[in-house]
């Protein structure tokens, strides 16, 4: 799941409320603790809250005791952007051969 995927388990409008800690997706829906995807006025769900919970009064095993639901992935690039960084290169890599050339005479 990507980061703007999580951001859409918010729980919110009976949305189910995912938090991400260390790249691992935890389900804190049934938590009384995080009403409406909100944890005590202080977090949101659909959020990496990998760096708060570093400052949490409580360790990461009770995070653990959640259920897994998925892992955070980087969103993969979109196939023209990945298309024109190789263009971007090849036109790099002809214009540092034509350089050498023009240099070597």
């Amino acid at each position: 799941m990507t980061s703007s995927e999580l951001a859409r388990y918010d729980g919110r409008d009976g949305r189910p409320a995912y938090i991400a800690v260390n790249g691992t997706i935890y389900d804190v829906t049934s938590s009384p603790l995080w009403v409406g995807g909100n944890h005590q006025g202080s977090h949101q769900a659909g959020c990496d809250l990998t760096e708060e919970l570093k400052s949490a009064p409580h360790v990461r095993a009770v995070i653990e005791r959640f259920p897994v639901v998925g892992r955070v992935e980087e969103a993969s690039p979109p196939k023209a952007a990945s298309h024109a960084k190789g263009i971007l290169i090849a036109i790099i890599t002809v214009a540092v051969l034509l350089l050498a050339i023009l240099l070597s005479r």
